[in-house]
């Protein structure tokens, strides 16, 4: 367990499931300390329902989520370099976060987490793979960072 960092950048393939999850988590637990931010390879999708309805249960509110790509990032004055961590989610999403840092002197971790998108027949089998992804993170969070309001 390490101190919590003053910013960290939580990054999948579509911010739309899981590296929101993981913002808002970290907002929730640890958000007065940090400067939490999110973004994918892509900002092609809107948020997903799923990530809302179990975020909801404990507590993290992803309604007002607006999905963006590391290039909406830069457009938009979001510099990679002022950020102290990156967490990677994805396999494309780590392969991307070390491609832009390569110049900086960041720290990247990967956590593999599972994609719950296209898991799951029917309402409640897909809400217990989207549970398993946040129960994922959630568990990774409190490892890094420890609990809340450490």
């Amino acid at each position: 367990m390490a101190e919590v960092p003053q910013s960290v950048l939580f990054c999948c393939d579509h911010n739309a499931v899981r590296s929101p999850m993981a913002e808002g988590m970290m907002k929730r637990f640890h958000g007065t300390r940090t400067y939490v931010q999110s973004a994918g390879v892509k900002g092609d999708m809107e948020i997903d329902g799923f990530a809302i309805a179990v975020c909801r249960e404990l507590g993290v509110e992803l309604e007002r989520h607006r999905t963006r790509s590391f290039d909406e990032m830069a457009q938009w004055g979001d510099d990679l370099s002022g950020f102290d961590l990156i967490v990677s989610l994805s396999p494309a999403s780590q392969r991307h976060a070390l491609e832009l840092t390569r110049l900086y002197h960041l720290e990247v971790e990967y956590w593999p987490i599972l994609d719950p998108t296209g898991l799951g027949q029917g309402r409640e089998d897909k809400l217990r793979s989207y549970r398993e992804s946040r129960d994922q993170i959630h568990r990774r969070l409190i490892e890094r960072f420890g609990p809340p309001g450490r």
